[in-house]
């Protein structure tokens, strides 16, 4: 909001209008913050003057130092320094192009792309002590030389240089993390010249021709924040010719082991399933086998990495946790915030794990091949993820798709209901349900509609395989009924409830409570009467016309 200013306040209306044409006419006629246009005559109440350098900051109270900006950027900047809020306003133009393409957000990559970065290749020398370059691209013509170091732990060789930013490219394999709104604070101290004294960390190696991208893997939100600040070169520390999966391991290690970096659960998954593949190119090469060669199972893969069993075992949940999220006929991710839960997606994407994943997917390494039944197009792990993406999708299409409303968001949802405000039906029933308790008890009694399906059937179900064996159409068409004749129960839409049951966090035993008895265990009824499966899963026959 704007600060109270004696020069200003000095103005009259006449004067205040002369200054306002000024500074538009100096802006070229955008908003200092977001860049987007003012118009004094169709904007008018809309917008304001504020200091650029607040005065609480020693800026002065001068023309020099105002901008006119649009009120609502200014209130929304979350920064007194106009400037840090135009550099936001930057970033989040990134992050919301981002998530418009289903990525989880703006990375460093995205920052170089839209700043030149990301378009050399580094031809390098390597001498005994030093290698040499020469940057082309940058129009540097001279030779460039730089010391050459032997990490004595790793056995790697790396070098420490400056390089503009068109040499620089961003590890989405090793980093695949995106940025956070904690680049603000970055930003902030890099404007009041305090240095960050972690450089950003990247490797090199040559491809066919001998030049190679130097990929950046660490440091990257201290990378972006000085791109936002318009600097156009950045020092590095760059490993010659690494064993990348060394790289891969420790920076995964630094977010689960050693807790050093605060990656989100997706991340960690998506690290998890890059090792998997590592590993098993591992175990070909150790016993011998051709790339293409799939005979070995993940129990293998389990025994031969004895040393990391466990690791090795996350790391064979993760690549089909990841498989699943990242699958891009999955309609249902596109409700999930990738980091925490947000307010203007319904979905956490822990609750995904916490629900699909812990209800349905199977959580130990198989003993048969990798490649078992795979040109049969029964391979259990892959009909297992086109099964689980295929209920995400029945889901998304009963709850979320055309009904989750963003500019709604949830943010004190519950709340805005207890005081008034109208929520639209649909909208806040995919908020209900949205909930970790209230969406895992619903995928318990889908569960037992798959269940009691194949026992009808006079067949046997594998309850922790569940979704290893393909489903009959008419056991999809089952599943769909009962999700959308449980989208039909009053109480999603009902804003008595919002103070009774769904305006505190509930566990999952008072949802099975409800479903199976229509009352709260506080004594609420929430429902009419308890869910009957056999109700809820039948199919009504088409009336047929009579003749009068």
């Amino acid at each position: 909001m704007a600060e109270r200013s004696p020069t200003l306040a000095a103005l009259d209306k006449e004067g205040r209008a002369a200054l306002e044409r000024r500074l538009l006419d100096r802006q070229t006629g955008v908003c200092f913050i977001c860049q987007k246009p003012i118009d004094l005559f169709h904007h008018e109440g809309q917008y304001e003057i504020d200091h650029v350098v607040p005065l609480a900051e020693q800026g002065p109270d001068a023309e020099n130092n105002f901008a006119l900006v649009h009120a609502t950027c200014n209130r929304s900047k979350g920064a007194s320094d106009l400037r840090v809020a135009r550099r936001m306003a930057e970033f989040d133009e990134l992050q919301n192009e981002a998530r418009r393409r289903g990525e989880r957000g703006a990375t460093l990559g995205h920052v170089l792309e839209r700043y030149g970065g990301g378009r050399a290749r580094l031809k390098l020398r390597r001498l005994d002590d030093r290698v040499e370059f020469v940057l082309g691209e940058a129009g540097e013509t001279s030779i460039q030389s730089a010391p050459l170091y032997r990490d004595s732990l790793s056995d790697m060789d790396y070098f420490f240089t400056v390089l503009p930013l068109a040499y620089l490219h961003h590890d989405d394999r090793i980093n695949p993390r995106s940025i956070g709104s904690n680049i603000r604070g970055l930003i902030e101290e890099f404007m009041r010249k305090r240095p960050q004294l972690h450089v950003a960390l990247a490797w090199w190696a040559p491809e066919a021709d001998g030049a190679g991208k130097v990929r950046v893997f660490d440091g990257q939100h201290k990378a972006a924040a000085q791109i936002l600040l318009g600097v156009k070169a950045l020092p590095v520390r760059v490993f010659v010719d690494p064993d990348t999966n060394i790289l891969l391991t420790a920076n995964t290690n630094a977010a689960s082991k050693l807790a050093q970096v605060a990656f989100d659960t997706a991340v960690m998954r998506h690290l998890g399933s890059s090792l998997y593949m590592e590993r098993v190119r591992q175990y070909q090469h150790m016993k011998g086998l051709r790339e293409g060669d799939y005979s070995f199972s993940e129990r293998d893969l389990v025994s031969f990495f004895k040393g990391e069993h466990r690791e090795m075992l996350r790391y064979i949940i993760d690549n089909w946790r990841d498989s699943i999220s990242h699958n891009k006929e999955n309609r249902l991710m596109e409700f999930v915030e990738w980091a925490g839960k947000g307010a203007e997606r319904p979905l956490a994407y822990t609750t995904i794990e916490r629900t699909f994943f812990s209800e349905f997917l199977y959580m130990s390494a198989l003993e048969s091949p990798l490649d078992e039944g795979m040109e049969r197009g029964d391979n259990p792990r892959l009909v297992e993820r086109d099964q689980l993406v295929r209920l995400m999708n029945l889901v998304a299409d009963a709850f979320f798709v055309g009904q989750w409303d963003p500019d709604v968001g949830g943010r004190k949802l519950e709340n805005r209901l207890q005081k008034g405000e109208k929520i639209p039906e649909r909208h806040l029933r995919a908020w209900r349900i949205s909930r970790d308790e209230v969406l895992a008890t619903i995928l318990r009694w889908v569960r037992v509609v798959i269940e009691n399906y194949y026992a009808f059937m006079g067949q046997a179900a594998d309850g922790e395989r569940l979704f290893q064996r393909p489903f009959p159409e008419a056991l999809s068409r089952r599943i769909d009924l009962f999700l959308r004749r449980l989208g039909e129960l009053p109480c999603w839409f009902d804003a008595n409830l919002s103070t009774t049951v769904f305006g505190a966090k509930q566990n999952r035993e008072f949802w099975k409570r409800v479903f199976e008895t229509g009352v709260a265990p506080t004594g609420v009824r929430v429902l009419a009467q308890p869910l009957d499966l056999m109700q809820m899963v039948k199919e009504v026959a088409p009336v047929r016309g009579g003749s009068s």
